[in-house]
């Protein structure tokens, strides 16, 4: 399952030369995992809305290339499928006039009850049922 979404390099995430600041990258990464959500009916809000909160527990960025203010760019978000109780995330950032890619990423999220904050060693039942709809196995 994969997703794509455009963003265009705001002012405030560049430095003094107009070159955007690094963490800001992964931020990009956010925006990805959100048109995602939206695209295949998984948001935060459904999350919430089911008793759980999924913090990101691991994040990995490997920069190709810097970025500057007013370019455009395609975030490219992977949803990678796996037994564990567990969301994880491929990211591929493109620059979006000529597709150079720019940076490769990944990010892993578990699955956490929002009140208690235990950690949910087994897949809660509405992304069951969220897999079964989109045919995950």
């Amino acid at each position: 399952m994969k997703d794509e979404t455009e963003i265009t390099v705001r002012f405030n995430e560049a430095d003094p030369l107009g070159i955007v600041w690094h963490g800001h990258y992964i931020r990009y990464f956010e925006d990805g995992r959100e048109s995602f959500g939206k695209k295949y009916g998984l948001t935060y809000l459904d999350f919430h809305n089911n008793g759980i909160v999924v913090p990101i527990v691991s994040v990995d960025c490997s920069y190709k290339k810097s970025l500057r203010y007013g370019e455009s760019v395609i975030v490219e978000t992977n949803f990678v499928y796996g037994p564990a109780a567990k969301l994880k995330f491929n990211y591929r950032i493109y620059e979006s006039k000529n597709r150079d890619l720019v940076a490769t990423g990944s990010s892993i999220q578990v699955f956490v009850d929002s009140k208690t904050f235990d950690l949910h060693l087994t897949f809660p039942e509405f992304f069951e049922q969220w897999k079964t709809k989109w045919d995950i196995r």
